[in-house]
């Protein structure tokens, strides 16, 4: 047996009306956001005051290097 399914033309035009307003209201809050946030790629940089402002060690000089082809000669 085959099954009936019922969808009513206001049910039909409201879902229309819906999906044009999610995406006008996304596109206008995307400009939005553009405007105020330029920064798109990339990690976004932490707010002030969120990162201590200590002052980090320098790491230390590393006596071990990697002979280069001018000792060879």
């Amino acid at each position: 047996m085959g099954m009936v399914v019922v969808i009513s033309l206001p049910f039909i035009i409201f879902t229309i009306f819906i999906g044009f307003g999610c995406y006008f209201l996304g596109r206008a809050k995307g400009r939005q956001d553009l405007r105020t946030n330029p920064q798109v790629f990339g990690v976004p940089t932490p707010p002030p005051g969120t990162c201590p402002t200590a002052t980090v060690a320098a790491p230390l000089p590393s006596t071990h290097f990697k002979q280069d082809n001018a000792s060879n000669v």
